[in-house]
């Protein structure tokens, strides 16, 4: 036995070798065909297209510790009052540029909305955020309006397209230079053609939602995905395109429209991470993705990731909980994912992150808190939260950041990160300085834990199953792509400015496009799958993480 592993160990020897286009292993796929006394199984393979993580990879697959921009390309006037005129009429975006054009005209507003843009994110924010923070990226809250300016053509927003004709332009500056000191950004079309939910983040006080209802609406709400999909085609790297926010519960036809959106997506890139609303029902989007994200798709097809979020200041029930009541119960959020994860080949990939929560409580809540301070429940609060989403999802986004009243209070991310209530994974807090040691650390033992979990692995299943006529070897080319992959995330990539101390924070997703990736076909795809893992797991148990 030992034999044949040193000989499988030889055959795939250099699976990631990130000085060639595609892996050794597969060319050597490719010779072994032909070759007698090869691992058996390979006959069945498809070559593989594994290559070492890319700059743009660890953006998009590592845990996201980050927060909402805030009211800056939506506005919410109870963020910044101050974007309003005093006779406006509303809350929203719409009712904002329609009470400034009236009083002061077009030009007028088309400035002033555009020195708001220009000067939302200082120089100095963007290192606050990376270095204090140690914020990984950015949720930014876009609306269908911020984009070509075609694609506000017979829609309320139309009277005021030159305010908007360079948002988007604006936009991809904010994003290159948050992408320029290692901070990703989703794009959040959090405000799409008639809305996809009643509220003013919607874009207008309507109080009706008309995207899900109305042929245009869901048209053009494809053509504003469309439109993203392509600026990231040319160039604009984010971490994810969000296809809508806060969906109403139930919406009609809501997953028929997010098939349409990802394959239309799909068309022009189909390696952009895609997430979706849960429209309030985690359970019902957990069984959707799990079925987009297939291990074999019929085409090429984005991995979908669902966004939900939590908030305990809204329902008359949580009026009524003490905030002790209530930090308890965050350990009990997320119990969607039971059972669902650890193997994408039997039921596919499902990951989620927390797209909006807050330290916020209602004062019922406060005064249940008896003797202990409210500071120290915030904190208590935060630090719960921190905790449950870093174990159970791929990252979690505070809201919100920027506001008129500034830190803002349990709203506030700023305000929150600097009290400590809001913390960044352990990783996150290893010191620059200290990565290349702890990476030589993981390259020396590297070998040694390669061995130790492939003999444990084959002892396993050679005793439980000993007529399964397994394909051992497929653990180790797995494990040798996992602990690498781990390593680099880890490593980062300085030359493209991407910092290290990162961990693969989505891994159900990552998971699934490594298996993919590998090109490996038959009944024993599965050890390729939990080598991976497993050996993702070791280098982090090298580490100390």
């Amino acid at each position: 036995m030992k034999g044949f592993f040193q000989k499988a160990k030889a055959e795939i020897e250099g699976i990631l070798d990130s000085n060639k286009l595609t892996s050794p292993a597969a060319q050597q796929h490719t010779n072994q065909q032909q070759t007698p006394g090869q691992p058996k199984g390979m006959a069945l393979d498809d070559p593989s297209t594994i290559q070492e993580p890319s700059a743009v990879d660890i953006l998009r697959y590592r845990y996201h510790h980050g927060t909402n921009l805030g009211s800056i390309y939506v506005l919410e006037k109870w963020l910044s009052p101050s974007r309003f005129p005093e006779n406006a009429a509303g809350s929203s975006e719409l009712e904002a540029v329609k009470s400034w054009v009236d009083k002061i005209g077009i030009e007028e507003t088309k400035r002033k909305f555009q020195d708001h843009w220009a000067n939302a994110v200082s120089d100095a924010d963007i290192k606050w955020l990376l270095e204090e923070a140690k914020c990984t990226t950015i949720r930014l809250p876009i609306g269908y309006f911020d984009l070509d300016p075609s694609l506000i053509k017979d829609t309320p927003f139309e009277p005021y397209a030159a305010v908007y004709a360079n948002a988007w332009s604006s936009i991809w500056t904010l994003v290159s230079r948050l992408r320029a000191h290692s901070i990703g950004t989703i794009i959040d079309l959090h405000a799409l053609p008639g809305g996809a939910n009643s509220q003013e983040h919607s874009g207008t006080n309507f109080g009706t939602t008309q995207l899900w209802t109305h042929e245009p609406n869901r048209a053009l709400g494809v053509r504003c995905c469309q439109f993203v999909a392509q600026e990231v085609a040319k160039g604009l790297e984010v971490a994810g395109i969000q296809l809508v926010n806060e969906a109403e519960w139930n919406s009609e036809r809501m997953y028929e429209w997010y098939d349409e959106c990802i394959s239309t997506i799909s068309a022009i890139d189909s390696s952009i991470p895609v997430i979706i609303s849960d429209a309030w029902n985690l359970s019902k989007a957990v069984d959707y993705s799990l079925k987009k994200n297939a291990v074999r798709p019929s085409k090429p097809t984005n991995p979908v990731i669902i966004d939900t979020h939590y908030y305990w200041a809204f329902s008359d029930e949580d009026k009524r909980k003490s905030p002790q009541t209530i930090i308890a119960e965050v350990n009990t959020k997320l119990t969607e994912l039971d059972g669902k994860e650890g193997s994408v080949l039997d039921r596919g990939a499902v990951q989620i992150i927390v797209g909006e929560y807050s330290c916020v409580l209602t004062e019922d809540s406060w005064a249940a808190a008896g003797d202990i301070s409210k500071e120290d429940l915030v904190k208590q609060f935060g630090q719960a939260q921190s905790k449950r989403y870093q174990e159970r999802t791929g990252g979690a986004f505070f809201w919100t950041w920027k506001m008129d009243w500034f830190p803002g209070g349990e709203w506030g991310f700023a305000e929150q990160t600097n009290n400590g209530a809001i913390a960044p994974h352990a990783i996150q807090n290893i010191p620059y300085g200290n990565i290349p040691s702890i990476l030589e650390i993981a390259h020396h033992r590297r070998d040694e834990r390669m061995y130790y979990a492939v003999n444990q692995h084959v002892t396993y299943w050679d005793h439980l199953s000993p007529n399964m006529g397994g394909e051992h070897w497929r653990f180790e080319s797995g494990w040798k792509v996992g602990y690498h992959d781990a390593l680099i995330f880890f490593e980062g990539r300085g030359r493209q400015a991407v910092v290290g101390g990162n961990r693969i924070g989505n891994l159900e997703v990552w998971v699934l496009k490594r298996v993919r990736e590998s090109g490996f076909r038959g009944d024993f795809v599965w050890e390729f799958e939990q080598g991976l893992r497993r050996g993702i797991h070791d280098f982090y148990s090298v580490v100390g993480l």
